[in-house]
């Protein structure tokens, strides 16, 4: 553990002690995830969905910086031959039970749920590879990058529906003068606009459709979520206006 990083060495830490309480109700329980018999694809759904805006699985494709890595903090883990289960275990119990102060709320999933994003993670988390079969297209991952073209005086620019913190359109063309800013967000993660160099930002909504208003200039601009870490793990695009 000595080679980690001194972030993640506390993040590990963190996720270690909290195994033997997590597995102590896994075995009172009998609740904790178990791969073998949990919907991972509803779990892979869900991880994106509720978890992804704050930590990284690199299988999941979610980059959120907020909380650990999860692959980096189960790395040792792995060496050390823990097993899916083991994982699962101390997942599920940060699900419940995750500490205070850390800024993760309690049981953002429950019941079934919680232990199908407890199986998720305990199955994928710091393995090589990529999802295969099912669980490979369980969450639509973004396409060719598409641009938004004003129409009408209104710039509509989406937030990804399955909670990876992108725009759908990661360019978008505007005339200078009066306009009128939208972002659609079906994904249930708190998300806006942000046209750098300007006044012109929507409100944050997590479902809904977020708008702004203002004039803008000719140039190039950039665009982004401000919600902390969204515009670090990627929720940036480019706006051309002439």
């Amino acid at each position: 553990m000595s080679s980690l990083p001194q972030s993640l060495r506390r993040s590990t830490l963190a996720l270690g002690l909290a195994a033997v309480s997590a597995l102590a109700v896994a075995g009172c329980t009998n609740e904790a995830g178990n791969p073998q018999t949990a919907n991972l694809v509803n779990g892979k759904k869900l991880f994106v969905q509720k978890c992804g805006a704050c930590h990284q699985l690199r299988r999941a494709g979610t980059k959120g910086l907020a909380g650990p890595n999860l692959d980096a903090a189960f790395s040792v883990s792995r060496q050390e031959d823990w097993g899916d289960k083991a994982i699962s275990g101390v997942v599920y119990g940060q699900i419940g039970y995750p500490g205070i102060g850390n800024g993760m709320p309690a049981k953002l999933v429950t019941g079934d749920d919680a232990r199908d994003v407890a199986s998720y993670v305990g199955t994928v988390a710091a393995k090589p590879g990529k999802d295969v079969g099912i669980l490979a297209t369980a969450v639509p991952t973004a396409g060719p990058a598409k641009t938004a073209v004003a129409k009408n005086g209104v710039l509509s620019i989406s937030a990804d529906p399955n909670g990876q913190l992108l725009y759908v359109e990661a360019k978008a063309e505007a005339p200078a003068g009066p306009i009128k800013l939208e972002m659609p967000n079906k994904s249930g993660i708190d998300h806006n606009v942000v046209i750098e160099g300007t006044p012109i930002k929507t409100n944050i909504v997590k479902n809904g459709v977020a708008k702004g208003s203002g004039t803008l200039k000719a140039g190039t601009f950039t665009y982004f979520c401000s919600v902390p870490g969204h515009r670090q793990a990627g929720m940036v695009g480019k706006l051309t206006v002439k």
